[in-house]
């Protein structure tokens, strides 16, 4: 398995990680198997969330068994306050079974907003910095789906890593990975198969690992046979024949006109509805098998697909001229 250095954190991580998200769907035997299998092909970077149900769980009891010293482990948290993220973090520790993490991330942060809470007097980032003097967290790095968000990250000097979606139909990325690598800031790509939705696995990660400002793709995996289909990646560096990148950009075009890319430019809406969200949740239970993880997390939204009173406004705003309102209401359809 080839190995890239993760930025300023010195790790060095195989190129093909473990995504931390679909293992909530097995059991214990099968998740501390899952570890084994990919220890052996080679993989040592395993992310979670605080926010993957069982997946911290899961994997705390693979490790504790297996060896918690064989893989760098990264996990996230939505907290944002100083002392909402030392609560989350001790539920972490106690769920990992470890008393270190290798990369704290703060999770999802889409806003300006957001960043500033985070980066604030009484805000996340003071509490983990001061987890990090006692050696309890060595890395800290942030995750988005917003490019202008990670690129006023990676301004501040405060994170060693980065975590954005890319693949062969959501490309903007790019610009800020290189600024990335420029900036000694490693690069995890998140949603390698754009969330399921391309099903050539070992093309996208070779598409992907071809950028050589990415260090590490985390694609979700549940079975053996995803271990040793992913990893291929990784071992066979090979690059795209003409003929593979055609059949991808082939297979890219077939998600057509309805395929959210999460950029964020359609909103605000105008009842507050998350509208990237709603597509989010709808593709964990179309394609990710996660029906009642979705509709649990679809159904505690404040407001949701359903409350769409149809202004249009998202719609002026998509730059990909997304029919949202018709999105939304497929999605009320699949999780309402």
């Amino acid at each position: 398995m080839e190995k890239r250095v993760l930025g300023k954190t010195g790790f060095e991580v195989s190129v093909i990680g473990f995504g931390g998200i679909p293992i909530q769907r097995v059991d214990e035997e099968t998740a501390y198997e899952l570890l084994v299998e990919s220890y052996n092909q080679g993989i040592n970077f395993i992310d979670t969330a605080r926010g993957y149900m069982e997946s911290e769980n899961l994997l705390g009891a693979a490790l504790e068994r297996f060896g918690r010293n064989k893989f760098i482990l990264a996990t996230k948290s939505m907290a944002r306050t100083y002392d909402g993220v030392i609560e989350e973090l001790n539920t972490s520790l106690k769920n990992l079974r470890t008393d270190y993490i290798d990369l704290f991330q703060f999770h999802n942060v889409r806003t300006k907003e957001d960043l500033d809470t985070v980066m604030g007097e009484n805000g996340a980032l003071k509490a983990i910095k001061e987890y990090k003097e006692k050696g309890i967290i060595k890395e800290i790095g942030i995750t988005s789906h917003s490019v202008d968000i990670l690129d006023i990250a990676i301004d501040t000097g405060e994170f060693s890593t980065i975590q954005y979606p890319y693949n062969p139909v959501e490309r903007q990325g790019e610009p800020v990975f290189k600024k990335a690598k420029a900036n000694n800031i490693g690069v995890i790509i998140m949603k390698p198969l754009a969330g399921g939705a391309i099903p050539k696995g070992e093309l996208c990660l070779r598409f992907i690992l071809e950028n050589d400002d990415v260090t590490v793709a985390i694609p979700g995996m549940d079975s053996i046979e995803q271990v040793r289909e992913n990893t291929k990646a990784g071992q066979d560096r090979r690059s795209l024949t003409p003929e593979e990148r055609k059949d991808l950009e082939e297979e890219a075009k077939t998600l057509g006109s309805e395929f959210c890319r999460r950029c964020g430019y359609c909103a605000p809406c105008t009842v507050g509805i998350d509208i990237p969200s709603q597509f989010i949740m709808e593709g964990y239970y179309t394609r990710y098998n996660l029906q009642d993880w979705a509709k649990s997390r679809y159904e505690a939204m404040t407001t949701r697909a359903k409350d769409c009173i149809e202004c249009g406004d998202c719609e002026t705003r998509c730059p990909y001229d997304l029919p949202i309102i018709k999105m939304l209401k497929r999605v009320e359809s699949n999780l309402g």
